[in-house]
């Protein structure tokens, strides 16, 4: 059984878009009226492509391309400023990558003061950030804090030096250590270290060293990446695209996964260990409740902290970045090449019209059900019943009674309010996920490999070095 078949961060994936003709982002401007949406601004550029990445992502640009990519940004800004609803207010401020702190401060400073000036931030805005420890400096760092960064995500991997190696990664543990201890001794309201597992040769003494030495930082929320190496990447084309093993990957996944919560933190979804600020569906407390039969006052929404997933909008800034505006889902077109998202920058920087939509999809009924249950399923605390059926009319399990038979095979637990994932089928998140996506959405998804996998076929002959 291979558990780990994708990633589901999303849905539909990328790769389901297509062209869109005679569609506006004015038409679908009601999605963003109120409070509660997210604001999302890509920055595409980083030193050095990792081994392992099939992101919207391309390195060896120059500060020339970036002075001009924020020349765009600026011009996408100012023209969906003008379609927003007066009651517009993003809670949340997201600037992902790419490697967002290769911008030098200068560039930072612009980029962020453009954004507030322009876009509607709600005054306690959640400002995130994602960094590299190559790129995370004490002058950076302050700068961030400056600016109202309450939140930064750095992909350390490893702090083992043979595995940083074998991943293709251009930092060294000494400079993660270091990048490490400056985030946490900078004031951040949190910060996050990202992990990979699953490597062939790592060991669970060497994933379990890496996590103490993380922890030793005390960063707020810690998230263990099962290594996936796609089509096209570097791992794959220097000929280590064959060597993961999903039972080696698993062992690993449950000897990280117990090591974080002796250490107090508490299991949110598959990736993500949160340190002792959530319930957790599966502790002790609530084991004792519910031998007692008191398990649904227990497990209520607000004790929870219920947070319903997908029903607001977000909207995107840059080239790679993907709004979501109720049916519509938006996205430049999905390469993941160096030509193909050089192409697309390229693209990006000459547009002069931001609010024609020109790939992306619109969810049908039923989609838009999917959605809501792969969002919800993965992370706790799980699918809301009643909310489910206040928004669709009907029963979850009855329009997705393949929920029966993962609760008769343990994966899944009924709890009444929620329907949740046992800590099994945390585990299998990989495997579980991908059987919620629709014949349609498959089918589109195996047309782009068809028709984009062929680029990443253009280097042949011999292997890549890393």
């Amino acid at each position: 059984m291979n558990r780990y078949v994708q990633y589901m961060y999303s849905y539909p994936h990328k790769t389901a878009y297509r062209p869109l003709q005679n569609v506006s982002l004015r038409d679908y401007r009601e999605n963003l009226e109120g409070e509660g949406h997210g604001l999302y601004l890509h920055v595409p550029f980083c030193e050095s492509k990792c081994g392992y990445c099939n992101l919207f992502s391309v390195a060896g640009c120059g500060r020339e391309v970036m002075e001009a990519y924020l020349k765009g940004l600026s011009r996408q800004m100012e023209q969906c400023r003008q379609i927003l609803p007066e009651s517009t207010i993003f809670s949340d401020f997201t600037i992902g990558g790419g490697t967002p702190l290769l911008l030098d401060e200068g560039q930072l400073e612009r980029m962020f003061g453009e954004v507030r000036s322009c876009m509607p931030l709600k005054k306690d805005c959640g400002i995130i950030i994602e960094t590299a420890p190559k790129q995370t400096d004490q002058r950076k760092a302050r700068l961030l804090k400056e600016l109202g960064v309450t939140r930064v995500s750095m992909g350390i991997q490893s702090f083992d030096e043979e595995e940083l190696a074998w991943l293709g990664r251009s930092h060294d543990a000494g400079k993660a250590r270091e990048a490490a201890e400056l985030l946490a001794n900078t004031g951040f309201a949190c910060v996050n270290f990202d992990f990979i597992y699953g490597l062939p040769g790592q060991t669970a003494e060497s994933l379990v060293r890496t996590l103490k030495t993380a922890v030793s930082f005390m960063p707020e929320e810690i998230f263990l990446y099962p290594l996936y190496i796609k089509h096209g990447v570097g791992l794959e084309r220097c000929g280590k695209g064959t060597l993961l093993d999903s039972d080696h990957t698993y062992m690993l996944y449950q000897n990280g996964m117990a090591y974080l919560k002796e250490q107090g933190y508490v299991q949110v979804s598959m990736r993500r260990f949160v340190r002792g600020k959530e319930v957790n569906p599966l502790d002790t407390e609530f084991r004792a409740q519910a031998d007692q039969g008191n398990w649904r006052n227990y497990f209520s929404e607000e004790r929870a902290g219920f947070q319903e997933c997908g029903f607001t909008g977000s909207l995107a800034l840059g080239c790679g970045g993907r709004s979501y505006l109720g049916r519509l889902h938006t996205c430049t077109p999905y390469r993941t090449t160096r030509q193909g998202v050089m192409e697309e920058i390229g693209a990006y920087l000459k547009r002069q019209d931001f609010l024609s939509v020109t790939n992306g999809i619109l969810l049908s009924d039923e989609e838009l059900k999917r959605r809501y249950v792969i969002r919800h399923l993965l992370i706790y605390p799980g699918i809301p019943r009643r909310i489910y059926r206040n928004r669709f009319g009907r029963e979850v399990t009855e329009d997705f009674p393949i929920l029966k038979e993962w609760t008769e095979q343990g994966w899944v637990e009924d709890k009444g309010v929620f329907l949740c994932l046992t800590q099994e089928g945390l585990g299998l998140s990989d495997y579980i996920g991908p059987m919620l996506i629709s014949g349609d959405v498959k089918e589109r998804m195996l047309e782009w490999e068809r028709i984009y996998g062929k680029e990443n076929d253009f280097i042949q002959g011999e292997p890549e070095k890393l």
